[in-house]
């Protein structure tokens, strides 16, 4: 039956790892964003090419400004941590021309990975001695797990916007409704005050 291996195959492909490569060029700041779910692993690999005469400082940083990375003179070096809740998460270069130093454009590459990717099956199968079947199930296992958790999300975010409709849809009809009776009871108004003043001016009966 080959549906479970198309199952496994699709669940492999799934893109967890973030590779990028991008120059910076002198005085200049670049800053990558990313949101991710609450309690995932974050790992990064990143590189900077030499560029005497510059330097290039990194900072990871939260939507509300925490400092989760920082690295002064950033050349080449990893950074990992967990989510506490779900954010949008910042990685930051900036790049300055220091005494001496010259216009080339810096080359960076970042590599960045989260969830199962993140996670060292290797490190946990020596601590838990787990056969290479018994790694790659465990494997499978967490992300089926992320995979249900993003399915999770997805559906209570789809509540909420579905709640926000049916409140703005019954407040635009309340208003509509509202508006309507402004109308004809203005309308009515202008009724009354014409007879009347038709009258006052004996043009009608």
């Amino acid at each position: 039956m080959e549906f479970p291996s198309l199952f496994v195959s699709v669940f492999l492909l799934l893109p967890l790892v973030d590779s990028l490569m991008f120059h910076l060029p002198p005085n200049q700041k670049k800053c990558l964003r990313e949101e991710i779910h609450k309690d995932v692993l974050v790992t990064g690999d990143y590189e900077l090419s030499e560029a005497p005469g510059q330097k290039t400082n990194l900072a990871v940083t939260d939507s509300k400004g925490h400092i989760l990375y920082s690295k002064q003179d950033a050349k080449k070096g990893k950074f990992a941590f967990t989510t506490d809740e779900y954010d949008v998460f910042e990685v930051c270069f900036d790049n300055k021309l220091v005494a001496g130093g010259h216009g080339a454009d810096r080359e960076v590459t970042l590599i960045m990975k989260h969830g199962v990717e993140a996670m060292s099956y290797e490190d946990l199968a020596k601590a838990e001695k787990l056969k290479p079947l018994e790694v790659e199930l465990r494997r499978l296992e967490d992300l089926s797990k992320s995979i249900v958790d993003d399915f999770a999300y997805m559906r209570a975010r789809e509540e909420e916007m579905r709640d926000t409709n049916e409140s703005t849809h019954s407040r635009v009809m309340y208003f509509s409704i509202f508006s309507m009776c402004c109308l004809l009871g203005l309308a009515t108004w202008q009724v009354l005050y014409l007879r009347r003043y038709f009258k006052s001016k004996k043009l009608i009966e």
